[in-house]
């Protein structure tokens, strides 16, 4: 079967309508839902680019892969994974897989996508790289005005400096776009690959990798003003205070400036943030109508995921960053199988490393390789397999080092953060996770439970965060000797 798979960055689930937006017009991506498998609870391994990106690659967790941090905030860990390390695309090329990769290629320093057997223009780095020469040739080719931006949008950091940009008026029309360029050039190769379908039956994966809604949002006027800032409701989690929480998440909010906006500029900033998300499902839209008009949709899986989410003032943040919080852990999920079952919502936690055991089942490989994923296809196919009941996740930092390890199950979600204190959310009574509770002694049964759950699938996994745990918590029994006793021992 082709794979067609499209994915953005740094996309918040709730600016889909298939996810529940009222306000942000995305008809493209909820059309594919409603023709195949939404997941409600996808998660990323990672809620940080390059590591999140080389989970989907190998289907390994981050401690596994150890490319740990975006290599242009690198605090000292691998720059590239290992030359032995396994990825999907070995298995699709042996079976006779065109590789094709259209986008952000965000996974290590040296090594490229064209090392893993991906065909198309190397676009390296966090944001639309516009001064890439295909994308000039782009231009040209379509007598199309060069990249220029104005009315630009920044906070005050710490320090009293200016702030990163956040968002600016593109001054390009909708055409000139790079996610327009993206989609255009996804096409054309779309007709490449079917002419050698055609040719010798061999089959296709493709992936689109945008850029977008990543900040800073950059946006030609259609859609830089698409949505009414009054529409905008602020994120309730902006009511956050950081009591009690972890003292780096008040500092992140002073290095990306949320306090120095005012309302109005906030409401502006998510508006164009919708508007970001319109200007990308329009491009997915043009993929998917291409794919209909070259008669491959009936022979092709169509995926569309995110690395992570994006804060856009929620919990007074910007970006993503040392705070595991749904709003940038929960991501899409959403697959459309030829022959599967049409319009089902399943509520399995399921990860974005899910994803390579998933590509390898659809393209007859063994997906075994793939040592932390776990295809999602009986789940596509309305199957009720057993699927684990919790879903954890890692953080290894991104401006510095920082260690952080999540569990979260139907109603609650725990953090540990050895350099602070740790985090305990009861989703159901406080889904925007304003009141950590770890503290909270009628919580102590829960706090028990999931410590030692997440203890014991730290060590199943290999993961040596469990040793900081053995000595900190109520793990209960361990197999090992974590004291050294072996010095007192005679002749030791």
């Amino acid at each position: 079967m082709n794979i067609l798979f499209l994915m953005t960055d740094q996309h918040r689930v709730d600016t889909l309508g298939c996810y529940g937006s009222r306000h942000v017009a995305t008809p493209a991506i909820d059309s594919l839902a409603a023709g195949g498998t939404r997941f409600d609870r996808c998660y990323t391994p990672t809620a940080i680019c390059t590591p999140a990106r080389a989970s989907l690659l190998t289907g390994s967790a981050p401690f596994r892969h150890r490319l740990l941090a975006n290599y242009e905030r690198n605090v000292g860990y691998l720059e590239d994974l290992p030359d032995d390390q396994f990825t999907f695309t070995g298995p699709l090329n042996d079976n006779d897989y065109a590789l094709g990769l259209l986008g952000k290629w965000h996974v290590g320093t040296h090594r490229t996508a064209a090392d893993f057997g991906f065909e198309g223009p190397h676009l390296p780095g966090w944001h639309n790289p516009v001064d890439h020469p295909d994308y000039a040739a782009y231009l040209a080719e379509q007598g199309l005005p060069p990249y220029a931006i104005g009315e630009s949008i920044r906070a005050v950091t710490a320090n009293g400096e200016r702030g990163n940009l956040l968002a600016a008026r593109l001054a390009q029309p909708p055409e000139a776009t790079f996610e327009h360029y993206l989609a255009t050039r996804t096409i054309e190769t779309l007709e490449r690959y079917a002419k050698r379908r055609d040719t010798t039956g061999a089959p296709f994966f493709l992936a689109t990798h945008f850029f977008g809604p990543h900040l800073p949002y950059l946006l030609p006027g259609e859609y830089f003003d698409r949505y009414d800032p009054d529409l905008v409701e602020l994120p309730v989690s902006v009511a956050e205070s950081f009591a009690g929480k972890p003292p780096v998440q008040r500092n992140y909010s002073a290095h990306w400036g949320f306090d120095t906006m005012p309302t109005e500029q906030t409401r502006r900033l998510i508006a164009a943030y919708w508007g970001y998300v319109t200007l990308i499902d329009v491009q997915i839209g043009r993929i998917l109508t291409a794919l209909d008009e070259l008669g491959l949709a009936d022979e092709t899986a169509v995926v569309f995921t995110a690395d992570h989410g994006e804060f856009t003032g929620a919990h007074r943040l910007h970006d993503k960053g040392p705070a595991m919080y749904e709003d940038i852990y929960r991501i899409p999920g959403i697959i459309r199988v030829p022959g599967a079952p049409a319009g089902q919502v399943r509520d399995e936690f399921v990860s974005l490393t899910d994803w390579t055991a998933t590509i390898l089942e659809l393209a007859g490989a063994d997906p075994a390789p793939a040592e932390d994923s776990r295809s999602l296809m009986p789940l596509i196919r309305g199957e009720r397999p057993d699927w684990p009941a919790e879903l954890v996740a890692e953080f290894h930092g991104h401006h510095f080092p920082h260690a952080q390890r999540m569990i979260r199950d139907e109603r609650y979600k725990l953090v540990i953060n050895p350099e602070s204190c740790n985090e305990l959310y009861d989703l159901s009574t406080d889904p925007h996770e304003l009141h950590n509770r770890y503290q909270h002694p009628e919580l102590r049964p829960v706090r028990a439970r999931l410590t030692r759950r997440l203890y014991h699938l730290l060590r199943d996994r290999g993961d040596n965060f469990y040793h900081w745990m053995t000595s900190m918590y109520d793990v209960g029994p361990t197999d090992y000797d974590p004291t050294l006793s072996v010095f007192e021992r005679s002749g030791a």
